[in-house]
């Protein structure tokens, strides 16, 4: 999968234990150190999402106009076609006759008939095949428990003290949810993912990005919390708007859906990939594709390959345009170094359209330079020169960034050579060439990017 185009590789903490998500973590790590290859890893948090006990391996298909049970599940319980367990018993205390349960992404649908002592009778009225451990879709308008659970922010601190590079929130519903999991993270440097699939995360978007570090586009639970027709337009606005504020972000589900068992995708969910591109969205997620699919690695190669020929036809002058006359909430109201570091970022892009440069080097330690400069989708590269490993695995999230390992010390002048001659040792530019350098003051007690320079490299 890294050599078909994987750039990040996605855990879900839904389908494993912390012990095998760690043990993963290494093995990813070794693989992408054998291979030569950077390669992030983001941790998705289970979330209070209710789901239900494990179907056989192969999966079942749960058949339109058939009967099965709703029951609380004791822990060694499986699920099957005729008895679906489900791991938080006491959601079956609050359905009635009538209801209608969806099961995974809203494509299997159930109808209540009957409830009876925490367990309930109903009929498939949407015929799917049942894997894994769907989740379990309630009604509207049904109590939903806090996100983070008291056991994602256990496992938010298992997973820093891992170093894993990036962690997902699930149902976020207030920039309060993202606070939580970063008091938890106690000044670890790990990227919190919001997952916008909820009407109240729609509702307080700017609000939410403005405290997050990067935001995904989760459109399954979206679409059954939301009317499905927005989803679409939800996927536009929470793409411009975390583009905007410089954070990277992520369309997820449904994109290669058929490949879970085609080999090829239908031209509809290619035609999604290329949009997503189109809007501007920073990564594709694969979910089921590469998780139970039966081809993982042509899955990632097909959408590479989609997403590559769609780049080709992106109108990126126009982008640059439009986003550098947009008043944002964020330069409206951020503090002064990010205003800053906005501004010299929208006058580098200018600058490489008119002088030419060959390159645009972001000095940066924490990554954020890199992502503010690649907001405008320039067509000359950007490099992001760091002294942190994970701030280069992370920044395989971002759009368009190649890091560079490389000291950052000394003075404003040092980090400008330093930068400039590992640019060139490295084979991105050329004696004679000239690129622009974004770079800081390393003794400002309030960091910014706050000068660019136009170099010759010598």
């Amino acid at each position: 999968m890294i050599a078909a185009g994987m750039d990040v590789a996605r855990l879900s903490l839904s389908h494993a234990t912390l012990a095998d998500t760690l043990e993963r973590l290494e093995l990813i790590r070794s693989i992408a150190e054998s291979e030569g290859a950077v390669v992030g890893v983001l941790a998705d948090l289970p979330g209070p999402k209710v789901r239900t006990s494990p179907f056989p391996s192969d999966g079942v298909h749960l058949s339109e106009g058939t009967m099965v049970e709703l029951a609380p599940a004791d822990g060694a319980d499986r699920s099957d076609e005729k008895r679906i367990t489900v791991d938080l018993p006491s959601v079956l205390a609050s359905i009635a006759s009538g209801d209608r349960v969806a099961l995974g992404d809203g494509a299997i649908e159930l109808v209540v008939d009957h409830v009876d002592s925490g367990r309930a009778l109903a009929r498939v009225v949407a015929s799917g095949w049942a894997q894994g451990r769907p989740g379990v879709i309630l009604p509207p308008g049904r109590p939903a428990p806090d996100s983070p659970t008291e056991e994602d922010l256990r496992l938010l601190r298992a997973l820093a003290a891992a170093d894993v590079d990036a962690i997902a929130v699930s149902f976020v519903r207030s920039p309060t949810d993202i606070a939580r999991a970063r008091d938890a993270l106690d000044g670890a440097g790990v990227m919190l993912v919001a997952k916008i699939e909820t009407q109240e995360a729609v509702d307080s978007l700017d609000e939410v990005i403005a405290v997050a570090d990067g935001v995904m586009v989760a459109r399954g639970d979206l679409g059954i919390r939301c009317a499905l027709e927005d989803v679409p337009h939800y996927q536009k606005r929470i793409i411009r708007a975390g583009v905007a504020y410089g954070r990277p972000v992520i369309t997820a589900t449904q994109m290669l859906e058929s490949m879970v068992r085609a080999p090829e995708p239908t031209r509809a969910e290619v035609s999604d990939v290329a949009n997503a591109v189109f809007d501007g969205t920073s990564s594709l997620m694969l979910s089921a594709e590469t998780a139970i699919g039966h081809d993982p690695v042509n899955a990632v190669r097909t959408m590479a390959r989609v997403a590559k020929r769609a780049e080709r036809e992106f109108d990126y002058l126009t982008w640059g345009r439009n986003l550098g006359q947009q008043q944002t909430s964020e330069a409206q109201g951020a503090p002064v170094p990010v205003r800053i570091t906005a501004a010299i970022s929208a006058a580098a892009w200018r600058a490489a359209n008119d002088a030419g440069v060959v390159a645009i080097i972001a000095c940066t330690n924490s990554g954020d330079t890199a992502r503010a400069i690649s907001r405008f989708r320039p067509t000359t590269p950007v490099l992001a020169a760091t002294p942190s490993p994970r701030t280069v695995r992370q920044l395989s999230m971002a759009w368009g960034i190649t890091p560079i390992l490389t000291g950052l010390h000394g003075t404003t002048d040092d980090i400008v050579w330093f930068a400039v001659q590992a640019a060139a040792g490295a084979g991105y530019v050329r004696a004679g060439e000239l690129v622009a350098v974004l770079v800081g003051s390393p003794t400002d007690p309030q960091p910014a990017t706050d000068t660019l320079r136009l170099v010759r490299v010598h």
